[in-house]
């Protein structure tokens, strides 16, 4: 329905609709006349201006500095100079009386140039009597030196996904960061568990991550909340694999891109468990690490290490073997993973014949030759023993052509080891 003119719409309560004019229609707006129409008063305030227009001032270039010049030579110069420049006004202005305006406003305008010169002149002394601010850096804000013979990562100082800026520093925070994390054996506190039960939970775990084809570090840092978990919370056997798939579950969402999500984990368990158990599990091993769950895995210290001696990929992976086959064993849960990655590398070297324990690997990992000593010799003892047939998933995935096949590499002797770690 056409508008009626004179006559104002109807607008019912909550509509948005606009208020036209007469002579304003849909489309481009058209800017208004500041005018007003003829016979509407005028605008005014209410009571007083409350507008800042009668504040605003036009500032011209570097008429600030000038005036912020002349307010500090009044506060620091001396009367000498002020009465000598009111003596140099009073000579100014009687000499351009004289003359034309065109003249007097010349004349002024030079005289005010000069005056602002002289005032600014002591300013400027004093700034530059004043000596520069030095800002010192803490001590333990400085940039760590490293020594050219340790430095290993220079040569990808052009790759930003390798940091090489901070990772001396990243990896000597995880290694501080791993005092949070010691753990010891908790076995002796678990009434319905036992070291088999627990080693027989991680082989199954290591072949949720080959079918899954999930990271190395995601296992590993399942591994690790299972082990936090059951330090702190007695288990049901029934329950122990409804831990692990659960920890499984919390580490690819931690750790990969595209994570499993439940229904996968609650098919790899056999439907044994309901959705609703998982759901409530993630939640109390969550709750019960206090939502804590960035550990130092030794894995990453493991690459790290092998990165030091430029270890090449099949002796990286041989300690990786080393390394993974370690997570079965209850006794290696109290033993750092910088540490268990320094022993299981050291082995690596030592079963391929390419060295002992290097200066640079004890810079980097500020371990010594006699602190990996006994870890190397746990591993070796634990890697001597006979393997058990119904925990051969790790085994079976290092004999793998992808994996160089190191699970079928012999063993380095005893003997040899002994005397590489007596050097």
């Amino acid at each position: 329905m056409p508008l009626l003119r004179g006559k104002k719409p109807a607008v019912t309560a909550g509509s948005k609709m606009p208020k036209l004019s007469e002579n304003q229609e849909e489309g481009p707006q058209v800017k208004r006349s500041s005018s007003p129409p003829h016979g509407a008063p005028k605008k005014r305030t209410a009571f007083i201006d409350i507008t800042n227009a009668h504040k605003v001032q036009i500032s011209l270039p570097g008429r600030k500095k000038k005036e912020a010049a002349k307010k500090q030579v009044k506060k620091t110069s001396a009367p000498s100079v002020s009465t000598k420049n009111h003596d140099n006004l009073k000579k100014s202005s009687s000499e351009s009386s004289e003359g034309t305006p065109a003249e007097r406003e010349t004349s002024d305008a030079e005289e005010e140039e000069k005056e602002e010169e002289a005032a600014a002149a002591p300013v400027e002394e004093l700034v530059a009597a004043a000596p520069p601010a030095v800002c010192e850096v803490p001590a333990h804000h400085q940039k760590q030196q490293i020594p050219a013979e340790f430095d290993v990562d220079s040569e990808n100082a052009e790759d930003c996904y390798m940091c090489p800026e901070y990772a001396k520093d990243i990896f000597d925070y995880l290694k501080q960061r791993e005092e949070k994390f010691v753990l010891c054996n908790y076995m002796p506190q678990q009434p319905s568990l036992n070291p088999e039960m627990r080693a027989i939970l991680i082989d199954w775990l290591v072949e949720v991550q080959e079918n899954f084809e999930l990271y190395h570090e995601t296992l590993y840092l399942a591994v690790k909340m299972t082990d936090h978990y059951l330090a702190k919370t007695p288990v049901h056997r029934e329950l122990l694999q409804l831990l692990g798939s659960t920890t499984m579950l919390i580490a690819s969402k931690f750790e990969e891109r595209s994570p499993p999500c439940v229904d996968d984990f609650l098919y790899i368990c056999d439907d044994a468990y309901k959705r609703e158990e998982i759901i409530s599990m993630e939640a109390n091993i969550l709750q019960t690490l206090s939502f804590d769950i960035n550990i130092p895995i030794p894995y990453r210290f493991l690459r790290r290490y092998a990165k030091c001696v430029s270890a090449g990929m099949d002796t990286l992976t041989l300690a990786r073997f080393f390394c993974e086959m370690s997570l079965m064993e209850v006794e290696l849960v109290s033993v750092r993973g910088s540490l268990l990655a320094s022993a299981c590398l050291l082995l690596a070297l030592v079963t391929r014949d390419l060295g002992g324990w290097s200066p640079i690997l004890e810079y980097h990992s500020g371990y010594q030759a006699a602190d990996v000593a006994p870890v190397v010799r746990n591993l070796h003892e634990m890697l001597s023993a006979p393997p058990d047939d119904k925990l051969k998933a790790i085994r079976n995935k290092y004999s793998h052509k992808v994996f160089f096949e190191v699970a079928s590499l012999p063993l380095v002797s005893g003997d040899i080891l002994e005397e590489v770690l007596s050097q």
